[in-house]
C-alpha cells in the first residue's frame, strides 16, 4: 500500500474512509475525466443528526448531455442548498466538543458561490487538511486514468451505494458521537463528524482504521 499510487473521486466532504486511505498513499490522484455519477459522495456527504444518518447533496446543473465530465460539472444555486447544508450540520454538531474551534473554517465553504463542483470539493478538501494537519498532496488527472499494477483505484469502491465491492483492510475505528446513545456507533460518516467530534486525535483514528500495510 505504502508505494502504491491512489486513485479517487472528487468528494464533498470526504467519508472516513476516503481520508484514511489518502494517509497511507504518497501519490494520491484525483480523477477529473470520469462522467458524473448520481448518489456518489461525488456530490453528497452522509452526517449524523438527531433523526439519524442525513445526506447532504449539492445540487448540479443537468445539462442537455447525458454524460456530464465531472471537471465539467457546474453547481445549481436554483435552491438555497447552503444555507440548508450548513443549517443541518450545525443542528448535528453545534454541541460535539471540537464544533466551537472549527465552525468558521467550515462556514467558509457556505458563505460564497462556487462554480464548479470540483472546486468546490477542491477547497474543502485543503481546508480539511489544514485542519488535520496532513499534506495536501492530491493533483489532478491528466486524462481518464489508465489503471496499472501500481495503482489503488477506489474511485468507485469508497461510495455510498457501493453494496459489493469492499476494502478488505478498511475497518473503521470507533469513537463517541453526538448521538451514539441513541444510534449506537455509525461508521463511515463525512469527516466531518469524525473532526467535530474527535478534534486533534482525528489523524491517530484515521491511521487505525486500516487494519493493514497491505
Amino acid at each position: 500500500m505504502a508505494d502504491s499510487k491512489l486513485l479517487l473521486s472528487t468528494a464533498y466532504f470526504g467519508p472516513v474512509h476516503y481520508y484514511a486511505r489518502y494517509l497511507k498513499h504518497p501519490k494520491v490522484y484525483i480523477e477529473q475525466f470520469e462522467h458524473f455519477n448520481k448518489q456518489t459522495y461525488r456530490n453528497r456527504c452522509i452526517i449524523l443528526g438527531a433523526n439519524g444518518p442525513l445526506s447532504l447533496v449539492v445540487p448540479v446543473v443537468k445539462g442537455r448531455e447525458k454524460k456530464i465530465v465531472i471537471k465539467d460539472l457546474k453547481i445549481s444555486y436554483d435552491e438555497n442548498w447552503q444555507h440548508n447544508h450548513w443549517r443541518s450540520i450545525f443542528s448535528a454538531y453545534n454541541s460535539s466538543p471540537f464544533f466551537e474551534y472549527y465552525k468558521d473554517e467550515i462556514y467558509y465553504i457556505f458563505n460564497r458561490k462556487w462554480g464548479f463542483l470540483i472546486d468546490l470539493n477542491q477547497k474543502i478538501h485543503s481546508i480539511i487538511c489544514e485542519l488535520l494537519e496532513i499534506e495536501n498532496k492530491n493533483v489532478f488527472t491528466e486524462s481518464f486514468e489508465i489503471i496499472n499494477d501500481n495503482t489503488c483505484n477506489l474511485r468507485d469502491i469508497i461510495s455510498p451505494k457501493n453494496k459489493t465491492l469492499k476494502d478488505s483492510v478498511f475497518r473503521p475505528a470507533k469513537y463517541t458521537q453526538v448521538f451514539s446513545e441513541k444510534f449506537g456507533f455509525i461508521p463511515n460518516l463525512s469527516i466531518l463528524d469524525l473532526l467535530f467530534n474527535e478534534g486533534p486525535n482525528s489523524y491517530t483514528l484515521l491511521e487505525s482504521s486500516l487494519i493493514a500495510d497491505q
